[in-house]
């Protein structure tokens, strides 16, 4: 009985993420669940700077204590020396986003263009992952100046 108890708190814990809001335009649809207005028009802002050829379908921010949960649950693997502050779910093309760890909207764009990397690449490998992030980044401080 004790089991059953754990995915039924989860799913409590996890209505109020899953309010979201669609972006409606056909060449980008993707949503973005539990950030605040201000944060999702800024992550929009980002992404569209940075252009990637593959979006994600899902953006989720999250707090901490569900981020380790879902990081178990997908068994991510994290190289040693990093610290996860964001990971992408590559089969299902979901970002999640430590909400504890949120930094401002310069860490949502160096992260997240990480991120976009690997869904633009299909891999899990950090390396592939940076060497397009780089040009992300490149395009989010063009578009800054």
């Amino acid at each position: 009985m004790k089991l059953a108890t754990w995915p039924i708190l989860f799913f409590l814990a996890t209505v109020p993420a899953g309010w979201t809001q669609t972006l409606g335009n056909d060449d980008i649809t993707y949503t973005v669940q539990g950030a605040t207005p201000e944060r999702e028009a800024v992550l929009r802002r980002q992404i569209q700077v940075m252009n990637p050829p593959v979006l994600p379908y899902k953006i989720r921010f999250v707090p901490h204590w569900q981020y380790l949960h879902a990081a178990k649950t997908y068994q991510l693997h994290i190289p040693t020396g990093m610290a996860s502050k964001m990971f992408t779910h590559l089969p299902s093309r979901s970002i999640f986003i430590d909400e504890d760890l949120y930094l401002g909207e310069e860490w949502l764009g160096h992260w997240m263009a990480h991120e976009l990397g690997h869904l633009a690449t299909n891999s899990a490998r950090e390396d592939d992952a940076e060497r397009v992030a780089r040009e992300y980044r490149r395009r989010l401080e063009k578009a800054g100046r």
